[in-house]
């Protein structure tokens, strides 16, 4: 975990000779069920305090590749041991999505999709910078003027934010939520988007 508390390596000591176990995580937006025998402990030990930061470019995020197997063992280390590990699934569409969520202090980081590989990548965390700069909590003003030709509405579980591309990318895309009272399924106008805030960076090969 990033922050180091005093009662870390204690529990570091006391669950790395123990089986994987569940935890509460907040995660309602991104999954309807998971399996609470896919958390792991890993980056609960004291070497793996201090890792450092990822970086989302077109070809991934950190050491996650269109290359990366969809396995604990391959997505853990593309993320350098930073995060803990949940796998999960939901609905959608009438089909089940399956995923892998790393979470840092029990809250939902990024989402990992793909069938054998890596296909896609939902980047939550603000300690995490595009290769332009931009980051979780950044205004939309401050990579775009205007929605027209950069931006549509989202779908999905985003369905009333906005998703942009990102400027000279093929495989990123910035989602912006914010304050909206018009009607469901218009865009909201250039002023108000002004306002909103990147919440989401998503790559996809």
């Amino acid at each position: 975990m990033k922050a180091v508390r005093s009662t870390l390596l204690i529990a570091a000591v006391m669950l790395s000779g123990c089986a994987s176990s569940g935890s509460g995580a907040n995660s309602s937006q991104q999954a309807s069920w998971w399996n609470p025998l896919s958390y792991h402990w890993s980056s609960a030990l004291p070497w793996n305090w201090f890792s450092s930061s990822l970086t989302v470019t077109g070809q991934g995020v950190g050491g996650l590749t269109a290359s990366t197997p969809m396995s604990e063992s391959g997505i853990k280390e593309g993320l350098k041991g930073n995060y803990d590990l949940r796998q999960g699934m939901r609905g959608q569409n009438g089909q089940v999505i399956s995923f892998w969520q790393a979470l840092d202090d029990d809250k939902v980081k990024l989402v990992i999709y793909g069938q054998t590989r890596v296909e896609r990548i939902d980047v939550l965390d603000s300690d995490i910078v595009s290769a332009d700069g931009s980051k979780i909590g950044d205004a939309f003003s401050n990579k775009f003027s205007k929605a027209f030709n950069n931006c549509t509405l989202a779908s999905g579980l985003d369905s009333r934010d906005v998703e942009c591309h990102a400027p000279g990318s093929q495989h990123l895309r910035y989602v912006y939520s914010g304050e909206w009272h018009g009607p469901e399924g218009l865009m909201p106008s250039d002023d108000t988007l002004k306002s909103w805030t990147l919440s989401k960076i998503i790559w996809q090969r």
